[in-house]
């Protein structure tokens, strides 16, 4: 992997057992997840949008006393960021499920726990009968709505991946079935640069680890739902 030294220039910076500096403008609100009865994820809904910025700093550590912006809690806390997520690209991670009219690839690694994939039987099986239009249908919009991309559908004709359109942008996912809040949610194909300047792939859709419990850093492993991180939002309250 090739080193990037212009931080700047980039969208997200992962700094050494500190906070994520974001540059570049990028707009930043909540998207809260919706659940059925069943606790299964169904939408996204938009919660708050926070003032503009050009720069800002991430809590990364989930310490902070001003999140969702650092506020130097990561030092006193004595914060351990180090990364440890592999640097392979997403299809040198990802296993493949082939159906008859769509492709899934699933890179474990990577689940955000956000409970999309489970509707209908699952975003598998969905996939194993996508000769079926509905079918294939709820599996194309199980796997874009996966925050992480651990889930990406692919055009089975093509080989073309099945992308949700998505402004470069950050949300602080908020997940109100579990009582938690969830990771950092980085879309539409913003760079994320690691502390020691190695670029990860830039992708679509990647969620960054906010509780400090991810055994996956910089990215969120799910480990907010058994660490009951919530970040004090209102949105939290049951809808």
């Amino acid at each position: 992997m090739a080193k990037n030294t212009e931080k700047k220039n980039c969208g997200i910076a992962v700094t050494k057992n500190g906070p994520y500096l974001v540059s570049g403008s990028l707009p930043l609100d909540k998207e809260i997840i919706i659940a059925d009865d069943k606790g299964n994820s169904v939408e996204w809904r938009k919660g708050d949008k926070y003032p503009d910025r050009e720069d800002y700093a991430l809590c990364p550590c989930g310490q902070s006393k001003n999140k969702p912006y650092c506020d130097g809690t990561h030092a006193k806390a004595e914060f351990n960021g180090t990364e440890t997520a592999l640097m392979d690209e997403y299809l040198d991670q990802a296993e493949k499920i082939t159906g008859p009219d769509l492709v899934l690839t699933d890179a474990q690694e990577l689940c955000a726990a956000a409970r999309f994939c489970h509707g209908a039987g699952g975003t598998w099986r969905l996939t194993e009968n996508s000769d079926n239009p509905k079918s294939k249908e709820m599996a194309i919009k199980e796997a874009g709505d996966c925050p992480s991309g651990r889930l990406v559908a692919w055009n089975i004709k093509n080989r073309k991946p099945i992308e949700p359109p998505l402004e470069k942008s950050i949300s602080l996912v908020e997940d109100p079935a579990k009582n938690v809040s969830g990771p950092i949610w980085v879309k539409g194909g913003v760079p994320v640069v690691s502390s020691d300047g190695t670029m990860y792939e830039t992708r679509n859709r990647v969620t960054l680890c906010r509780c400090g419990k991810s055994r996956n850093k910089p990215f969120c492993d799910g480990s907010h739902i058994s660490a009951d991180f919530n970040d004090g939002d209102k949105s939290l309250k049951k809808i």
